[in-house]
């Protein structure tokens, strides 16, 4: 994956609580085609680490296939950030910031016959790659409609980019006028129709379970969850064994297993970290996962025979995985 720098040329405050960055290259250069549901991977250096964010796409003339001359990204500052949006907001115009990239977890289906209107569902800071995607179904002359969620009007970021595009295929929402019921807008719907969802977590699980109650294909329900594990109240450590290997180690409430292997100094398959890409799937030889991902079908969590080890954890005191 390249890595490079680059210059923040403008940034302007698009809600109470995100913030656009525009990015341009160094030597202002031509800069990697994007996607649309692409991110970049920003350093953080107090954390050591990386943090996403979605490329966003709203300008009318932007032509997908050429190099852009900037990139633009929505960051929205949590309430309990731990580094990565806080470093964000801090920055100012002239930093540089070190990113990897452009990464696409969230991309478009290609155009089918007969083709349905797509759905498109944001919820708060998850408009950045919708927006994108309502950008690129517009210019491709695909019919589509996007149903955009936020706290309240205020915190609509881009909302009038995205009515010049769409027009009345925008639908606005705020928890405090005309929230949006999901069950609602599945009634106006059919399982032939792709959904594409991107927001909080209890949002796309919502969708998720909607779609599988109402009979929809998993291929037709796409997401994209920007989170890392996280403690969820009630864990407790537990022995995880590799059975290749013969090494046993203890995983803390507040770590995963691909957290305690690398401390050790292993060297564990992964890529996302958020159990939706499946790179970091493991069989399970004995004990009892605990499932939090995306990736795994009903069945395969059902049967307790494989893992995603970047997100989930043990329901027994022990593990023992086939490494």
């Amino acid at each position: 994956m390249q890595t490079f720098d680059l210059l923040i040329q403008e940034i302007r405050d698009v809600s109470p609580l995100i913030r656009e960055f525009v990015l341009t290259a160094n030597t202002n250069t031509a800069l990697p085609p994007i996607q649309p549901g692409a991110h970049l991977q920003v350093q953080i250096p107090e954390l050591n680490d990386h943090r996403c964010y979605s490329l966003i796409v709203t300008d009318p003339d932007y032509d997908w296939h050429a190099s852009p001359q900037q990139y633009r990204l929505g960051v929205r500052l949590e309430e309990n950030s731990k580094g990565g949006s806080l470093f964000m907001h801090q920055r100012q115009v002239g930093d540089v910031l070190t990113v990897k990239g452009p990464v696409n977890d969230f991309p478009l289906a290609e155009a089918q016959p007969d083709e349905k209107p797509i759905v498109l569902i944001a919820g708060g800071i998850g408009i950045t790659p919708i927006a994108s995607m309502a950008h690129a179904l517009t210019q491709q002359g695909r019919s589509c409609t996007l149903h955009y969620s936020a706290r309240s009007t205020e915190q609509l970021a881009f909302a009038d980019e995205l009515r010049s595009l769409l027009g009345e295929q925008l639908h606005c929402y705020t928890n405090d006028h005309h929230a949006l019921d999901l069950s609602t807008l599945f009634d106006g719907l059919s399982p032939d129709q792709h959904i594409y969802v991107c927001g909080p977590q209890g949002m796309i699980d919502a969708v998720i379970a909607l779609a599988k109650d109402r009979g929809w294909p998993r291929c037709h329900i796409h997401f994209e969850l920007f989170i890392t594990a996280a403690p969820v109240a009630g864990d407790q450590p537990f022995e995880v064994e590799l059975r290749q290997s013969g090494l046993s180690f203890v995983v803390p409430a507040d770590k995963t297993i691909i957290d305690v292997l690398e401390e050790a100094g292993e060297d564990p398959m992964y890529d996302c970290k958020r159990g939706e890409c499946g790179v970091c799937t493991v069989d399970v030889l004995e004990g009892i996962p605990d499932h939090r991902d995306y990736f795994l079908t009903d069945k395969e969590k059902a049967s307790g025979k494989v893992m995603q080890i970047c997100i989930s954890r043990a329901k027994s005191q022990k593990l023992v995985l086939d490494m």
